[in-house]
């Protein structure tokens, strides 16, 4: 776990900010469970009474939550990012699915961009090694890991770029995609054809940041989205076209 031992005259705030930084910068994430209180005093080098007190602080302000019998846990703070009755629009309508899309492709691209530009060594190694996960699932017939590792991919990126504040934004974003909000990622995925595109998309996406090609990573993710757009505007018309001919054929019949 990440932490650091503390060297500070209050100690109990210095335990507050190391995790509230830890929380902000995306490490410690949403429903993560801490170490013992034992553990946690331990790796951070102040008293149980001062991590008692810093804990009490972070959960008063809803950052850290208790559980009977389980410990502490980091508070889903993504939660209240969107309301469910904002959700419900979202599942309802397909225009938000091309919203959402050209909100990712400007987003992303300009995360990828700066993930190039900006990421660490080990930014672009963490994002070398979840593509190498994609290539090894994608001989699987089933396509649930590859379309979850899909997430981790992109996800992996906006980290890289190291912006918190679209770091959060981005995660809220990512769990209603894996809730299925906004499309279905598995449908997507069923199509073998559609999922060498994917894959080729996403191996262009990876050799440009680990190149280092600011340019180069933004127009991959430009092309990736694209391709999804276009994939999803598809499969939209054929449930309508499907939907329409449904309509057709009882009417034939009940003749």
């Amino acid at each position: 776990m990440p932490f650091l031992k503390i060297d500070a005259e209050k100690l109990s705030q210095s335990v507050v900010q190391q995790i509230e930084l830890l929380i902000l910068r995306g490490i410690l994430r949403p429903g993560e469970r801490l170490p013992s209180e034992r553990e946690l005093s331990e790796r951070m080098g102040v008293s149980r009474p001062s991590l008692r007190e810093a804990v009490a602080d972070l959960q008063s302000r809803g950052l850290l939550s208790s559980r009977p019998n389980a410990g502490i846990f980091v508070a889903d703070v993504l939660g209240s990012a969107f309301s469910p009755a904002l959700i419900g629009l979202f599942s309802a309508h397909d225009e938000a699915v091309f919203d959402y899309l050209d909100f990712r492709r400007d987003m992303e691209g300009l995360a990828a961009e700066r993930a190039a530009r900006l990421g660490s060594d080990t930014d672009l190694a963490v994002i070398a090694a979840i593509f190498t996960k994609m290539e090894a699932a994608h001989s699987k017939r089933d396509p649930s890991d590859e379309a979850e590792l899909d997430a981790n991919f992109h996800m992996a990126i906006i980290e890289a770029s190291h912006n918190v504040v679209m770091l959060h934004m981005m995660r809220s974003m990512y769990d209603l995609l894996r809730q299925g909000v906004f499309y279905n990622r598995q449908v997507m995925f069923k199509n073998r054809l559609t999922r060498d595109h994917l894959l080729d998309q996403h191996r262009a996406i990876n050799a440009a940041i680990q190149s280092r090609d600011p340019v180069a990573a933004r127009e991959a993710v430009t092309a990736h989205l694209g391709f999804v757009e276009t994939a999803m505007a598809d499969q939209i018309k054929a449930n309508r076209n499907e939907a329409i001919a449904r309509q057709r054929l009882q009417h034939e019949q009940s003749k």
